[in-house]
């Protein structure tokens, strides 16, 4: 199609959380990337505990950086500029550029304390892309209509007010009540707010989209907005998600015929993107649970990363999971730690500067000669490295806080600068800090093979998702009226 010169950038924000903002915002990015534009991801604020480093060492959201990869780009920190990881229910760690600001409690927080310092973080980093890129893709956060949090808001219609964003609203239609939720959350927003919503986006209908055709007009009489489309629900493209609300529909529990790769559930579960890529395998049923009897069924059994590893590490005891691994372990199953999951499995976990609250150290699972010590500055990098005596490099980054130390411990990985990194018990038990350690293939295959013979997957990883990236513009092309949709951005 003839390229249009494109005015605004878009923004995708939405009635709620989960009802796919993410997803549509990386969708729309490879389209633009597909008909010839340079489009680039941002999110002014993201909450999430599934996070990424750039290649500066920068931690943002993990959905920027799949986003970018939709764009074909590196990521950067600036398509991320604020990023909150929650600690508890009441603290999170606020990061901004990358690098750790401080920990907050959520009143201060979102009462605005610092709201005037993020908001010009977040327009410098935003000018800074429009520099380079065109169209910017914007993504919302949670509902629009947070009228509570609305005086403090540096994510949602601020943020479309100040870069004059052509902004669309997405519904999850699934939930019910599609009608009250669009006109509701339009009606909330104030005048100049309302005049940046110049769509709205049906999303996750199921069955035939032409009895939803009254429903389409229903709403454009009512908000005086064009329904840019409707969004069939899928089965058949996978994209990562970073919200913790879609390990509710994960698997959770083993089956017959497949390795069975369970995944310990923790409270404080962070970058569970870790095992997209297992997932993936069609050798594997992958599933997370905190129940002993299905942890019992699993082959491979892994601890993932947390973000409050001492208190995770304190409930698993607590329900009995602790002692069900220690036990499997000796059994002879495939046991592995990543990131907070690797400390658990050592001796000891030592707090001295009560970087995660007041306890001073607790005893860790004993299944690797490891002693960890928490520490108050974040380690962030994005490294090669190569597993175990293999010779094909491997790639993963590292978020941690804190160091972990063992005496004869053999080593896991071999760092491209000259050092070593995580630990082996065996060719079966081992922890590391490296995220992303099991999207590489030699690594796959090395935990599968004392379950599985036969011929191993023909597509990388990286392959794959860049062919569901592919999949996903031609669903959304399919169901949205993208000519409407340049022509609202050149407007």
């Amino acid at each position: 199609m003839e390229m249009i010169k494109l005015k605004h950038p878009l923004m995708v924000v939405g009635t709620g959380s989960d009802v796919g903002k993410s997803v549509l915002a990386t969708g729309f990015c490879r389209i633009f990337l597909q008909d010839g534009y340079r489009p680039v991801p941002f999110k002014a604020q993201n909450m999430s505990l599934n996070s990424y480093v750039t290649a500066n060492g920068g931690e943002i959201g993990r959905a920027q950086a799949v986003q970018a990869e939709a764009c074909r780009l590196d990521c950067h920190t600036d398509m991320n500029p604020v990023l909150l990881k929650p600690g508890s229910d009441k603290q999170s760690q606020v990061i901004v550029n990358g690098k750790v600001l401080g920990n907050y409690v959520a009143g201060s927080y979102f009462r605005g304390e610092i709201k005037d310092q993020l908001f010009g973080e977040v327009t410098g980093a935003f000018e800074r892309l429009l520099k380079s890129y065109n169209p910017v893709v914007i993504e919302g956060a949670g509902s629009i209509a947070e009228l509570n949090l609305k005086n403090n808001d540096i994510v949602n219609m601020r943020i479309a007010v100040a870069t004059k964003a052509a902004t669309v609203l997405v519904a999850d239609i699934e939930r019910g009540g599609v009608f009250a939720s669009v006109f509701g959350s339009i009606m909330l927003l104030d005048t100049e707010e309302r005049k940046q919503i110049k769509g709205v986006i049906i999303n996750k209908f199921r069955g035939d989209v032409s009895l939803f055709d009254e429903g389409r007009k229903i709403l454009e009489d009512l908000t005086g907005v064009p329904v840019l489309g409707i969004i069939p629900a899928f089965s058949h493209i996978s994209i990562e998600e970073e919200d913790s609300i879609s390990l509710e529909r994960k698997a959770t529990s083993a089956l017959d015929n497949k390795v069975n790769v369970a995944v310990i559930h923790l409270r404080r579960l962070s970058n569970f993107t870790d095992f997209n890529c297992l997932e993936q395998d069609e050798r594997v049923n992958l599933f997370y649970t905190n129940n002993t009897e299905e942890i019992k069924k699993a082959d491979i059994i892994i601890l993932p990363g947390s973000k409050s590893t001492i208190a995770d590490l304190i409930e698993l005891r607590r329900n009995g999971v602790a002692e069900e691994i220690i036990r499997q372990s000796r059994a002879g199953k495939s046991v592995i730690g990543i990131c907070g999951g690797y400390q658990m499995m050592g001796a000891r976990i030592e707090d001295p500067e009560h970087v995660e609250g007041s306890v001073d150290a607790v005893p860790g699972l004993n299944i690797l000669p490891v002693t960890t010590t928490l520490e108050s500055e974040k380690y962030t990098v994005r490294t090669s490295f190569f597993f175990k005596d293999f010779e094909e490099p491997c790639s993963g980054y590292e978020i941690h806080m804190g160091q972990t130390r063992g005496d004869g411990a053999e080593v896991l990985n071999r760092l491209e600068n000259g050092q070593s990194e995580g630990c082996r018990m065996n060719t079966q038990i081992w922890g590391t800090y490296m995220h992303g350690i099991l999207d590489n293939p030699v690594v796959i295959e090395d935990i599968l093979a004392p379950y599985v013979q036969g011929v191993t997957p023909s597509i990388s990883y990286d392959e794959f998702k860049q062919n569901q990236y592919d999949l996903l513009a031609d669903h959304i092309r399919q169901n949205v009226d993208m000519d409407l949709t340049y022509k609202i951005l050149s407007e």
